[in-house]
Parts: structure tokens; C-alpha cells; sequence
């Protein structure tokens, strides 16, 4: 069964930081990961995404510079390191796997986790 799993989410002051982890029952490799954020009353919001066999990465206006995603040694866990966080960043945070040509788009992907709640308040 393939399953994808968000963690790392918490409550931090504004200008904190927190590493949220995508951890997938399968080989992240051939895959790209997308993380999204999704805050109430708003839309889904594409944060960034790596495509794993290249390591290329991108990153949204709002979170560049700030956040930083990678994956790790296992093979199946991308983390998104997230500093400096602003009360905007709030959100439940997102992760998917799939073979994206447009890595914005939520509709390139095709598995998806559980969220994790990011709180950023003071």
C-alpha cells in the first residue's frame, strides 16, 4: 500500500523554525515531492517541491529564501526545513508523490499524505 506520511508540525513564535518530514512506505527516488499548505477560508497553496532524481528544487515567492527542501539518506524521507516563520505560514502542510512536469500544479500529483497542522503565533 502506498502511503505518505506529513510530521514535524507544531506551535512556534513568529521568526521560529520547524522541519516537517514526508516519509513515504516506498522509494522516494524516481518520484518529485510537493509540499502544499492549505489555511482555513483559503485555497491550497503549492509551498515547494524537489524532484529527487535530479535534486532539482523550487519554491514558491512566499517561502523563498525561508525554506529549504531535501531529502535524506534513507531514500524515503524529504524534509522542508521552514525558518523565520511568519503568521501567514500557518497552515496544515501537505505532502505528494508523483511525476510532475509542473510541480505547482496539485493535479501532477498522484499520492497524497496527511497534513500536519503549522502553527506560527506569538
Amino acid at each position: 500500500e502506498v502511503q505518505l506520511q506529513a510530521s514535524g508540525g507544531g506551535l512556534v513564535p513568529p521568526g521560529g523554525s520547524l522541519r516537517l518530514s514526508c516519509t513515504a512506505s516506498f522509494p522516494l527516488d524516481p518520484y518529485a515531492i510537493g509540499w502544499f499548505r492549505q489555511a482555513p477560508g483559503k485555497e491550497r497553496e503549492w509551498v515547494s517541491a524537489i524532484k529527487n532524481s535530479l535534486g532539482t528544487t523550487y519554491y514558491s515567492d512566499s517561502v523563498k529564501g525561508r525554506f529549504t527542501i531535501s531529502g535524506d539518506n534513507t531514500g524515503n524521507t524529504v524534509h522542508l526545513q521552514m525558518n523565520s516563520l511568519k503568521p501567514e505560514d500557518t497552515a496544515v502542510y501537505v505532502c505528494a508523490a508523483g511525476f510532475p512536469t509542473i510541480p505547482q500544479l496539485p493535479t501532477e500529483y498522484d499520492y497524497w499524505g496527511q497534513g500536519t497542522q503549522v502553527t506560527v503565533s506569538s
